[in-house]
């Protein structure tokens, strides 16, 4: 039953001036000058969601240019890392190609040492 109320309140607000021939002569406004106030508002309204989707617009170029310089300095750094790389492979082959067994040895007990160094040292 409130609902009711509440639903016809809402309705004589909406419709409040309004006759079913348009709107009530004693209105200090004619339809032409309404009409243009709604225009009007439309038009500041629509300005104001364009103005957002321009910040906005903005914000992801700044943001999509940062990740695009971000992207290029860890191609880089990537590009730095597998010269390096390729550099100590290169010298991991001189040496396992070589037939000294001494330095192989050598080699493969100091990989040992290290790595169980680290591991009590981590442990």
């Amino acid at each position: 039953m409130n609902s009711r109320r509440d639903y016809r309140s809402n309705r004589v607000a909406l419709f409040d001036g309004i006759e079913e021939g348009g709107i009530r002569a004693s209105s200090s406004y004619s339809s032409h000058e309404i009409d243009e106030h709604d225009n009007e508002r439309a038009v500041d309204g629509l300005q104001d969601r364009v103005n957002l989707l321009k910040r906005l617009t903005g914000d992801i170029h700044e943001e999509v240019e940062s990740h695009n310089r971000m992207l290029d300095r860890v191609g880089n750094d990537m590009d730095a890392s597998r010269g390096i790389l390729s550099g100590t492979m290169d010298r991991f082959k001189s040496v396992f190609e070589t037939r000294s067994s001494r330095r192989m040895f050598t080699l493969v007990a100091s990989f040992v040492v290290i790595f169980l160094i680290i591991y009590y040292l981590t442990r």
